[in-house]
């Protein structure tokens, strides 16, 4: 049996050598450059200096106000501190170099922090809910006018770290999940405003326990698709912007290629999906064009086509499909 080596950097260029006559190997490489979340390290440490400070200002605001919205707003924002926090610490932990043992290194620990970030999200979650309805049906004075005061200095810096985490979101699960807690806080804040507006104009004191309420909506949904995502990660779903059926398609139109199996997508960590796939080839292509070329097509078709940063395929003759099943049994 023979073996190709091929390793390129995400955008289908491969360099390597054929040998043998049965098999070939392509790999591309994407694992040097760090994780996605780490790339974003410095908005994230911004993010949680200005979380910890609105959690502060909002937690004495509470106790000035006796606003229930305040405190489930300071709640919200304790849990996105931690999850800030969790998500710095996975960078630190991920990017330490891979082991015989640990062939990734520890780069999935960035996905188990956002789990662990959704869950504390739930529960907080929980805790509005039952404080909400306690506040609804027995609803309690609070300072109308102090309340706006600290739901307009969470508002402004909440959008401040929005602003900042908006370039990041898109590339790694930990930042989108404080993106969106972010800006669930926002609107929170702004929920904090008109539920003091209300009270003001009104004197309806049930308008601190509606607001709580729907910051309660805002969190559970955007942490069920959190979550969600998360899981899809750790259960090797394949990733969502990879259309499996257009990649068969692709790699089954290149010239000498008979059929595929084995083809297997899935993602490592936020910005890491990786691919592997038994390609068999006709032995007269194989042998006009060598394992190299063959494997630089290959690359070159998923290149072109498929944000994927590291590939292996197996090229296989005709029949050899069988030789490994009865190997298999």
């Amino acid at each position: 049996m023979g073996a190709g080596h091929a390793h390129g950097h995400g955008h289908g260029h491969a360099h390597g050598h054929g040998q043998g006559h049965g098999q070939g190997h392509g790999h591309s490489h994407g694992l040097g450059g760090g994780t996605a979340t780490a790339a974003h390290r410095g908005r994230l440490l911004t993010a949680l200096g200005i979380t910890l400070l609105v959690l502060a200002t909002e937690v004495v605001g509470s106790a000035l106000t006796g606003s229930l919205a305040l405190l489930a707003d300071a709640g919200h924002m304790a849990t996105d501190a931690a999850g800030i926090a969790m998500a710095l610490l996975a960078v630190q932990i991920a990017a330490r170099p891979p082991s015989e043992r640990r062939t990734f290194g520890l780069a999935r620990a960035e996905i188990l922090a956002a789990v662990l970030n959704a869950v504390l999200l739930f529960g907080v979650g929980a805790f509005i809910f039952v404080e909400g309805i306690s506040r609804l049906v027995s609803p309690q004075h609070f300072a109308g006018g102090a309340t706006i005061v600290f739901g307009l200095i969470g508002m402004a810096a909440n959008t401040v770290s929005l602003l900042v985490l908006m370039g990041g979101q898109r590339e790694s699960l930990n930042v989108r999940g404080a993106f969106l807690e972010v800006m669930a806080d926002a609107l929170g804040s702004a929920a904090v405003v008109v539920a003091a507006v209300v009270f003001l104009a009104t004197g309806w004191r049930q308008a601190d326990a509606v607001a709580s309420l729907l910051i309660g909506v805002l969190i559970v949904p955007r942490t069920w698709r959190l979550l969600r995502e998360a899981l899809d990660v750790l259960l090797e779903a394949a990733p969502r912007d990879v259309d499996m059926v257009a990649v068969r398609r692709h790699i089954e139109g290149l010239k000498g290629v008979e059929s595929l199996h084995d083809l297997h997508a899935w993602t490592i960590t936020s910005g890491l999906p990786v691919l592997s796939a038994h390609v068999v080839v006709s032995q007269e292509v194989l042998e006009e064009v060598g394992y190299e070329k063959m494997l630089h097509d290959l690359q070159g078709c998923l290149g072109a086509h498929f944000d994927v940063e590291h590939c292996t395929f197996q090229l296989e003759p005709v029949g050899h499909a069988e030789h490994e099943a009865k190997l298999c049994h």
